[in-house]
């Protein structure tokens, strides 16, 4: 199982998803595949995120039972902390304080 959650992207990329994987909200992509098309379909979020954001989750063997990857602007971000994957905030900027 795998997820994709994309914000602020172009149209086209809403629509490229669409064909792979199944929109269940406004940016909420799930799908099940292999790693070989789970990365196609990475590649395409990133080649058409321009100003907007994206994660996509998979299931995967490690301690929690899944694994993330991040792509665009946002104040989430990944930390691998003694082999477990977790978020950190980045600081506020001034305009959103």
């Amino acid at each position: 199982m795998m997820v994709i959650v994309v914000e602020n992207v172009p149209p086209r990329l809403r629509g490229r998803l669409a064909v792979w994987l199944l929109e269940i909200r406004a940016g909420i992509y799930v799908g099940d595949y292999s790693v070989k098309v789970r990365e196609m379909i990475w590649e395409q979020v990133l080649n058409g995120l321009e100003e907007g954001n994206a994660v996509m989750a998979w299931t995967a063997a490690t301690e929690s039972g899944f694994d993330f990857l991040t792509a665009g602007v946002n104040r989430r971000i990944p930390r691998e902390m003694d082999g477990v994957k977790l978020v950190s905030f980045l600081p506020l900027s001034k305009g959103e304080e």
